[in-house]
């Protein structure tokens, strides 16, 4: 699934074009095609068609790993879920074989949403709280100070590892660099959150910071059909490299399964105190 850095590339990219995809902001939305009406969350995909035609995208935002595109009228918000990607091209260039959602623009351009898996959706609506109300912090959120941060840590009683990753605690985290920013904190994926000290704290949110930024830095990671062009795959410290040598000490990274998710860690530079 897209994490933070790779929907931020995404935001990016449509924003200011990349190689032979332009940009789209300021172009009218001239028709929308839905071929799998799942895709559209709200309204029905009838009213989307509708009410989407005619207006243009002036903004494109981030939060968490929703993307909103403040319209005219609207507000349009895309979640990629497992397999999504929003693709520019030419209307004369070949349509893909997943194509779900297509936005026709102005001068034969057309966004396409690609789903394989068919779990991305969209919304549009008036107020985009309507669909991300209940998300936490973003980490870059310069109102999540140390201290907010430890104090969300002591307000719960829960394993690292699955309280990262629910995005009412924190937006944007996911598999990827959950286990990343752990390495670098030196916190074990198992370790309760409030028996964090403000130290561990402190260096947890910096890590989360650092590994962000580093995967905005080089476009995201590119580990599947999902994301493209990406680099953030060729600088992982423990993410799927189970029985490769920690960057660190050089102790073998072991994978274990937390919340049903793969977690992979350093047994010697996360070690959990008992």
């Amino acid at each position: 699934m897209p994490e933070l850095p790779e929907v931020e590339t995404i935001r990016q990219n449509l924003r200011i074009g990349v190689q032979d995809q332009p940009p789209i902001l300021g172009r009218l939305i001239q028709s929308a095609e839905v071929r799998w009406a799942r895709s559209i969350a709200f309204p029905t995909p009838y009213e989307f068609q509708a009410r989407i035609a005619g207006q243009t995208i002036l903004e494109i935002g981030r939060r968490g790993k929703f993307l909103i595109f403040h319209l005219s009228d609207n507000q349009l918000i895309i979640h990629l879920r497992m397999s999504g990607d929003l693709i520019v091209r030419n209307t004369e260039q070949p349509e893909m074989q997943h194509d779900r959602v297509i936005l026709y623009l102005e001068n034969q351009l057309c966004l396409a949403f690609n789903d394989t898996r068919k779990f991305g959706r969209f919304w549009l609506v008036n107020d985009p709280g309507q669909v991300i109300q209940n998300l936490g912090p973003e980490p870059f959120d310069p109102e999540l100070t140390d201290r907010a941060f430890y104090d969300r840590l002591q307000a719960t009683h829960r394993q690292l590892k699955p309280l990262l990753l629910d995005q009412s605690f924190l937006a944007g985290m996911g598999n990827i660099y959950t286990d990343e920013s752990l390495h670098l904190a030196r916190l074990h994926p198992l370790m309760l959150s409030n028996q964090v000290t403000g130290a561990q704290s402190s260096a947890l949110l910096d890590s989360i910071r650092k590994v962000l930024e580093a995967g905005i830095r080089t476009h995201g990671a590119s580990i599947d059909w999902v994301y493209r062009g990406g680099d953030f795959q060729n600088y992982f410290r423990v993410y799927q490299r189970t029985g490769l040598p920690c960057p660190e000490c050089g102790e073998l990274v072991e994978k274990i399964t937390v919340a049903q998710r793969g977690t992979h860690y350093c047994p010697i530079c996360q070690k959990l105190s008992e």
